[in-house]
């Protein structure tokens, strides 16, 4: 089992490598890397006894310099977070929720949502299909567990009249589309 680690004073080096290698691995915005980078110099300095708020000139030309290089993108993240989280059935809601979390501008979510040309019902539809809700669930206990089917979707951020059009809707094949022509005959 190694020992303890050794720390190394922050220099913009070093915090430049270890933003390009957080960058190699997760896409980012700039908010989010700048939180990943002043974790990685708060560790290193509370650990050698030295005062964080000195690195913040080097975190902000880091960041800086990532941004005029093109590697992060506030936009262009959106974008693709709301891209694949649509195609997971996600809410409006939620998904403005995760993008704050991430540090994204709020005008830039809702430019990156008003582009979006999924219909909230559409991605309902999806997320009730992946948790298998309503005219998904399988068995005869549909009627018993609509409220919790509601409740589940009221809580993934759907409103609540989206959420019963989906839940209420016609019983529907147990087996989930997927697109593929060789798996779904009917497509």
């Amino acid at each position: 089992m190694p020992g303890k680690p050794r720390f190394k004073p922050p220099t913009a080096d070093r915090l430049n490598r270890s933003a390009l290698h957080y960058l190699e691995r997760y896409s980012s915005s700039a908010a989010n890397l700048r939180k990943v980078l002043e974790r990685k110099v708060l560790k290193a300095c509370n650990h050698l006894d030295l005062d964080p708020t000195d690195y913040a000139d080097i975190i902000d030309a880091a960041i800086e310099n990532f941004v005029r290089n093109g590697l992060v993108d506030d936009k262009a993240y959106a974008e693709t977070k709301v891209s694949g989280l649509r195609r997971r059935g996600g809410s409006k809601r939620k998904i403005e929720a995760h993008l704050t979390a991430k540090g994204v501008d709020r005008d830039i979510i809702a430019s990156v949502l008003g582009d979006d040309d999924h219909s909230e019902e559409e991605t309902g539809h999806i997320f009730a299909r992946r948790r298998r809700l309503g005219p998904y669930r399988t068995g005869a206990d549909r009627t018993a567990r609509r409220d919790k089917d509601l409740a589940a979707m009221c809580r993934a951020g759907f409103a609540f009249e989206t959420a019963r059009r989906v839940i209420d809707a016609e019983q529907l094949s147990d087996r989930p589309e997927t697109g593929d022509p060789d798996r779904d005959p009917e497509v």
